[in-house]
């Protein structure tokens, strides 16, 4: 007998069944809504506002897009473990005002601390590592709050929130910084590739590449979806939960410091009042991209598109000569209606 006769027929069972065959509209929708709400708006917009689709006008989306964006790749990581960070905003302006003092002299440092940094006058290097190293510090210590005394992360960030804009307008006595050269200003001013893309774009899409890295292909990335898919789950399993919790908000802190230098580059002053209400924007980002509030689910890459998508309708907004008022009602109502949707995909995919 050939070993064709001896080969049993498949059976029912191995035959592909119609339902795995079928569209699947609620896992298409969770995967590609931001990406597809993304593209219509700016075919609306540019429908509407010719000068939407001016290569100067999408470069300056992206730059401004730029500073929120590094915020909310750390917001991913704490929003991913069921966290939140309240304090973003506040905590880039002080980075912002420390880098900015120690690049003009120091004379602020000196005069709250008593250290001479004089010498590093006119550093670049200095002033990116000093205000990186304020938002690690500022990560860390709400880290610790939140993994060791156990207090929610909502309410010390929303402490964050005030005690580093206080600190932050203690330590410039309320006024800004201002007047950089040409070697700092061009983080947030300069342009590569032609003169077209603006460094901060770099920056941004740089870090958004590394974290995409990191949190997909990496045991940390793991990690922190297992605590935030089921923090007591992945205790039990092994995992120190309380550490990985304290890293996510030492890497949210670390962005909010670069963001800080840069955003003091591309105004070329750093101010106290700086990031005032960035942490609704970031949130926004963040939520809209696809990342859920309730840990474990979402990705940079996502929150990438939600950023680049807030910073699409705030421009056509403009654009179009609508009211800021109106332009905060709608982001608003976004951050609503994108959690609504994030449950009710939820709610369809599991039924």
């Amino acid at each position: 007998m050939d070993q064709a006769s001896r080969t049993p027929p498949p059976t029912e069972s191995a035959k592909p069944k119609p339902s795995e065959r079928r569209f699947n509209l609620p896992d298409f929708l969770a995967r590609f809504a931001p990406l597809i709400f993304l593209v219509l708006l700016a075919i609306i917009f540019g429908l509407l506002q010719p000068r939407f689709w001016l290569p100067l006008n999408l470069w300056n989306v992206m730059r401004q897009v730029s500073i929120t964006g590094l915020l909310a790749i750390g917001m991913t990581f704490v929003i991913l473990t069921a966290g939140i960070d309240l304090s973003v905003g506040s905590l880039l302006a002080f980075a912002g005002l420390v880098c900015a003092d120690l690049y003009k002299g120091g004379e602020f440092i000196l005069q709250h601390t008593g250290i001479n940094l004089g010498f590093l006058e006119g550093s670049v290097l200095a002033a990116a590592l000093s205000a990186v190293l304020i938002g690690v510090l500022g990560g860390l210590l709400q880290g610790s709050a939140v993994t060791r005394m156990r207090v929610p992360p909502f309410v010390v960030t929303l402490g964050g929130l005030s005690a580093f804009r206080g600190a932050a307008l203690f330590f410039s006595n309320g006024g800004p910084i201002s007047g950089f050269d040409e070697a700092f200003n061009f983080w947030g001013q300069g342009r590569v590739i032609n003169n077209e893309v603006p460094v901060p774009v770099i920056i941004f899409l740089g870090a958004a590449l590394v974290a995409h890295i990191v949190l997909r292909y990496t045991r940390y990335g793991r990690h922190v979806y297992a605590v935030g898919g089921n923090e007591e789950a992945a205790r039990l399993s092994g995992l120190n939960t309380g550490r990985i919790k304290l890293s996510v908000y030492v890497i949210v802190g670390f962005m909010a410091g670069l963001g800080g230098f840069v955003l003091a580059s591309r105004l070329n002053s750093a101010e106290a009042v700086a990031g005032v209400s960035y942490e609704l924007t970031v949130i926004a980002a963040v939520v809209i991209g696809g990342t859920s509030l309730f840990g474990g689910e979402g990705g940079v890459l996502g929150t990438v598109v939600g950023a680049v998508l807030v910073g699409v309708l705030t421009n056509g907004l403009v654009l179009m000569n609508v009211s800021s008022y109106i332009q905060q009602i709608i982001i608003g109502v976004i951050i609503v209606v994108a959690v609504w949707f994030d449950q009710f995909i939820k709610s369809r995919r599991t039924a």
